[in-house]
C-alpha cells in the first residue's frame, strides 16, 4: 500500500521530543480536549446571528463564512449544523426561501449522520415555520408537529423557545389569539430570564401582532412599548425602527392618525440614522395622507 508513513514519522519524532521536555513531574497536565476554534467559531455564529437579528443580513453571511471555515477546519459537526441552520434562516428573511430550504435540509442530513437528534428538530422546526408562513400546510399540522418537535428535546433551551413561536404564529393563523399569545410568552419567559434582550423585543413584537389583528388595539401598543424597552436596552436601532413603524400601524388602524404619524416620524428617523433608507421610504409610504 502506498501510504506516505513520513508524515506519521515525522508526528512522532517531534512528540517525543516534545515529551522528552516536558515529562518532569512539575509539567501541567495535559487538556483531554482543545476548544480554541471551536470557541473562536461559536463566537463567529453568536456575533453572526445578532447582526441578523438586527437586519445586517450581509454582515451576518460574512460572519457565517468564517465561522463555516473554522468549523470545517476541525470537522466539527455540530458547528456544520449550526451554520447551516444560520445561513438558511438570513436567506429566509431576505425572501430567497428556495436557497434557504436547501441549507436547512443539507444541515438535517448533517444532524442526523451525526447523531445530533435534537438539532434534526430544530431543522424541522425552521422548515416547519416555513411552510405555515407559505401556506402550504395546514396551521394545525404546524403546530401538532412542532409541539412533538419540542416535546423530544431536552438541552436545546433556544430551539425549544422558538419552537414555541412557531406555535404561537400557527394558532394566530387558526385565529386562535389566546392560545398564540399563551405559546409566545413560553418563549418570552426564557428570553427574559437569561437576558436574550432582542429574542424578548420579538416576543412581545408578535404579540402585539396578535392583539392587533384581534382588534385589541390599546393592549397591542402596551406590548410594542415593551418591545421598545427590550431593544432600547440592547440599542438595537433595526428592532426599533419596526417597532415604531407598527405602533404607527397599530394607531392608523385604531383611527388615531396624529400618533399614527407621530411614530412614524420616529421610525423614520431610526432608519435614516442607521442608512437603511429603503426602511425609511417603506414607512414614508405610510404616512397618513
Amino acid at each position: 500500500m502506498k501510504f506516505s508513513i513520513q508524515r506519521y514519522l515525522g508526528r512522532m519524532i517531534f512528540g517525543l521530543t516534545v515529551l522528552g521536555l516536558i515529562s518532569c513531574s512539575s509539567a501541567p497536565k495535559r487538556p483531554a480536549e482543545v476548544f480554541t476554534v471551536r470557541n473562536m467559531a461559536e463566537t463567529q455564529l453568536e456575533l453572526a446571528n445578532q447582526a441578523a437579528d438586527r437586519g445586517r443580513y450581509e454582515e451576518a453571511l460574512d460572519m457565517l463564512q468564517e465561522a463555516r471555515r473554522l468549523a470545517v477546519s476541525v470537522d466539527n459537526p455540530r458547528l456544520l449544523i449550526l451554520e447551516g441552520i444560520a445561513r438558511g434562516n438570513i436567506l429566509y428573511a431576505q425572501g430567497y426561501s428556495g436557497e434557504a430550504e436547501a441549507f436547512w435540509l443539507n444541515a438535517l442530513g448533517e444532524a442526523e449522520a451525526a447523531g445530533e437528534l435534537e438539532l434534526a428538530g430544530a431543522v424541522r422546526i425552521y422548515m416547519a415555520r416555513s411552510r405555515l408562513l407559505a401556506e402550504t400546510a395546514p396551521a394545525e399540522a404546524v403546530r401538532d408537529q412542532v409541539r412533538q418537535e419540542i416535546a423530544a428535546m431536552k438541552t436545546e433551551k433556544l430551539y425549544i423557545a422558538f419552537g414555541w413561536i412557531v406555535i404561537g404564529l400557527a394558532e394566530r393563523a387558526s385565529g386562535r389569539w389566546a392560545e398564540g399569545e399563551a405559546a409566545i410568552l413560553q418563549a418570552l419567559a426564557f428570553h427574559e430570564k437569561n437576558n436574550y434582550l432582542e429574542k424578548a423585543a420579538e416576543d412581545w413584537y408578535l404579540i402585539a401582532s396578535i392583539r392587533s389583528v384581534s382588534g385589541q388595539y390599546d393592549a397591542a401598543l402596551e406590548a410594542l412599548g415593551k418591545a421598545i424597552g427590550f431593544d432600547r436596552r440592547s440599542e438595537n436601532s433595526y428592532g426599533l425602527g419596526t417597532d415604531w413603524r407598527a405602533m404607527g400601524d397599530v394607531y392608523k388602524k385604531a383611527g388615531g392618525e396624529k400618533d399614527a404619524l407621530t411614530a412614524y416620524r420616529r421610525s423614520i428617523d431610526i432608519f435614516s440614522s442607521i442608512d437603511l433608507e429603503r426602511e425609511a421610504a417603506d414607512v414614508e409610504s405610510r404616512l397618513p395622507k
